[in-house]
């Protein structure tokens, strides 16, 4: 005896591409598609990486934050794919990572004492 035939089961869909943020890769893209004199500035943190990569023929400048200069590329790499990496260079910042872009505390304001005339 057989058993009853079902429907064949639905075939295996591919995986999806999952996509990487850079929380992933610990880095952060301070300046996108910029010029080298905004690139160049000195109020930029010390620990940042200018980036220069090709899309279409064009080349791009990214100044990108980050611990080693092997996440910068894996980061771009995986976003470009290869052969669009130009080259990966220190940046001319100055300012410690730790006080970049850290807003100063607000003070508050002083009560004034009232003056009592006699």
């Amino acid at each position: 005896m057989t058993a009853p035939v079902e429907k064949a089961p639905p075939k295996a869909e591919p995986p999806k591409k999952i996509e990487k943020t850079t929380d992933q890769y610990s880095c952060q893209i301070v300046l996108e598609k910029t010029t080298p004199d905004k690139a160049n500035d000195k109020q930029l943190p010390s620990d940042a990486f200018n980036v220069t990569y090709l899309i279409d023929g064009t080349e791009h400048l990214d100044v990108t934050r980050s611990e080693k200069m092997a996440n910068v590329f894996d980061m771009y790499y995986d976003k470009y794919g290869a052969g669009s990496i130009k080259s990966i260079d220190y940046g001319h910042g100055t300012i410690r990572p730790n006080l970049w872009n850290v807003k100063p505390p607000e003070r508050k304001r002083r009560k004034r004492r009232i003056k009592e005339d006699e």
